[in-house]
């Protein structure tokens, strides 16, 4: 089932979330619908808070980079099967020089940004068997997991950015959380007028 994009403004995107419980009903729909979600807007990654849910999750599909000639063999690799459900995660350890990547959000559509973040990290997470794991990742596959978990601390992208480019694009943000912004996905505006 595919379920609305919560829009920017709405509460959930600015707090930080819980763990998911072991024993969480209805767990293995809500990642199948996060996936269904996720494709249907064409994203490369989801976070539970941008379903309206306050939990540690995300799911991450960076297969579509693979194919950017701009990146090295090894880095097309790693991202051609990229594509994973990241439960209770913690970001360990960020390393390396910060670089500027230009970023979207599902949640704020229409607004493309340039954001630096570390190049590598190290995260441990439980994957859907169950099994803990910590895996360190680089370059885009970092990126796309350094968004994600961002989502999960209640940070955005546009929180990075400096405070003229906050200023910039204060407009759009608005309009965006009014539902004035054309999307071809499903998604829930928080200050969208109701008499329409």
């Amino acid at each position: 089932m595919i379920l609305p994009i919560v829009a920017y403004g709405a509460p959930v995107l600015k707090k930080k979330a819980v763990d998911i419980p072991a024993d969480y009903e209805g767990f293995d729909a809500l990642l199948e619908n996060m996936w269904e979600t996720m494709y249907a807007a064409s994203g490369v990654g989801l976070a539970a808070p941008q379903v309206g849910l306050g939990l540690r999750l995300f799911v991450v599909d960076a297969s579509p980079f693979a194919e950017d000639e701009d990146l090295t063999p090894e880095e097309q690799a790693q991202l051609k099967d990229f594509k994973k459900a990241f439960i209770n995660p913690v970001i360990e350890e960020e390393s390396g020089e910060e670089w500027a990547f230009n970023e979207g959000c599902l949640s704020i559509p229409d607004v493309r940004e340039d954001v630096k973040r570390k190049e590598a990290l190290t995260i441990s997470y439980q994957n859907e068997a169950g099994e803990r794991l910590t895996e360190s990742y680089s370059g885009l596959a970092a990126r796309v997991i350094q968004h994600e978990y961002d989502h999960i601390e209640g940070i955005l992208f546009t929180d990075k950015l400096s405070p003229l480019k906050k200023r910039l694009i204060k407009g759009k943000l608005n309009n965006i959380s009014k539902g004035k912004v054309r999307v071809d996905y499903k998604m829930k505006f928080p200050l969208q007028s109701k008499k329409r």
